[in-house]
């Protein structure tokens, strides 16, 4: 299936890594042109060399900024007036009792994770709205749905992804531009690919045996019982970015596993 990217312009915060950078491959693969973001000069250098590895006549620009800050933005929006896709990928997240996250920690988690893709889309929604194209997607959690006790400021800073990404949607009526969520469940990035090596070393069992535990004590609601892949979120993305998903706006999707138990 030809997306119908090729003349677009595509943005991923925070696509150094994870799923931001098979986003960002995903999109490469299907001809649009990608600005890859990371905050140092070497993290974006790293990935670019990734993609081009997998998509040779990928193109690309890289930008180092932290996007989880107003300066970061700004210099951003110096060098990328314009894209026609923004996808909000950056975030943060930490595993601490709710009582012991500091006032500190709950405005970083909320800066990084709500206030950069505030940031991005006020710039960029006006001239998408004006040119009447554009795609802005956040990339959220099925931690919005399921608020994790052990991570709190994490599920609610996915929530407000998910109401600003509504909201945003209210504002695009009558118009090609859409705004959309996209809610991932446990998905194999390299932190938890890590984790599961480093799990499996201490506890000398094999790495498929750390995944089917997880999934049968943590996560048992999961209808697939495993992790979902990068790419298998990074199809979703670089489908509601299309031309083709011109009728999908104001969704929350998920691609959690059937985690969730709702049947909306």
């Amino acid at each position: 299936m030809d997306l119908q990217l090729s003349n677009k312009v595509a943005l991923v915060s925070g696509s150094s890594a994870g799923i931001g950078l098979a986003i960002a491959t995903t999109l490469a693969q299907e001809g649009a042109t990608v600005i890859v973001n990371g905050r140092t000069q070497e993290r974006v250098n790293q990935a670019l060399d990734q993609i081009r590895r997998i998509v040779p006549n990928a193109k690309l620009q890289g930008i180092a900024a932290d996007l989880g800050t107003q300066a970061g933005a700004e210099l951003l929006f110096q060098q990328v007036p314009l894209v026609n896709i923004l996808v909000n990928n950056l975030g943060i997240y930490g595993s601490k009792a709710f009582e012991d996250i500091s006032d500190e920690e709950w405005m970083n988690i909320l800066e990084v994770n709500v206030m950069s893709g505030v940031r991005l889309s006020r710039h960029y929604l006006p001239l998408m709205l004006k040119q009447d194209w554009g795609r802005i997607i956040f990339i959220s959690s099925e931690s919005a749905l399921n608020i994790p006790a052990e991570m709190i400021h994490y599920g609610v800073s996915k929530t407000a992804q998910v109401a600003l990404a509504r909201g945003l949607a209210e504002t695009t009526a009558g118009s090609n531009v859409t705004v959309n969520s996209v809610l991932p469940g446990p998905t194999r990035s390299e932190g938890v690919e890590i984790f599961i090596q480093g799990l499996a070393k201490d506890q000398s069992i094999s790495p498929e045996q750390v995944e089917k535990e997880f999934f049968s004590k943590t996560r048992p609601s999961s209808l697939i019982q495993r992790f979902a892949s990068t790419s298998e979120v990074a199809v979703l993305v670089a489908f509601v970015a299309s031309p083709l998903a011109s009728a999908i706006n104001g969704a929350a999707l998920r691609v959690e596993g059937g985690l969730v138990r709702s049947i909306i």
